[in-house]
C-alpha cells in the first residue's frame, strides 16, 4: 500500500501544468498627437503670420506659410502643426507670445 501512495503522489507531480492566459498583459499605445492651430483676427498682418510661421515652425517654407496664412485668413484657422505634446506646447507658446491667435492645443 505504501507502494501505491507513493507512486499517486509521484504522479500527481508530474501531471501537465496549464499556464493561465495572460489577459493582463501591456500593449505599448504611442502618444497621441496635439494640433497646433493659428486662428483669423483683425490685428495680424499676412507677413507678420507667415514670418512667425516660418520662424517657430520647424522646416516651414516660404509658400507653405503663405499657404496657411490665406487659410488662417479665408478660412478661419489653419492647423500649422502636428506632433507630440511636448514641441506642440513650444510651438504653441511661441507663436501666442508671438502675437498670433491661438487656439487651445487638441489631440490629433
Amino acid at each position: 500500500m505504501v507502494k501505491r501512495l507513493s507512486a499517486v503522489v509521484y504522479g500527481m507531480g508530474t501531471a501537465p501544468t496549464i499556464a493561465p492566459e495572460r489577459s493582463g498583459q501591456v500593449t505599448q499605445k504611442p502618444y497621441p498627437n496635439y494640433k497646433v492651430i493659428v486662428l483669423n483676427d483683425d490685428f495680424n498682418t499676412f507677413d507678420h503670420v507667415a514670418q512667425c510661421l516660418m520662424k517657430y515652425i520647424p522646416a516651414m517654407t516660404s509658400d507653405r506659410a503663405w499657404e496657411l496664412t490665406n487659410q488662417v485668413h479665408y478660412e478661419g484657422q489653419a492647423i500649422v502643426w502636428i506632433g507630440p505634446q511636448e514641441p506642440a506646447e513650444l510651438y504653441h507658446q511661441q507663436l501666442r507670445r508671438a502675437g498670433l491667435t491661438m487656439a487651445p492645443l487638441e489631440a490629433a
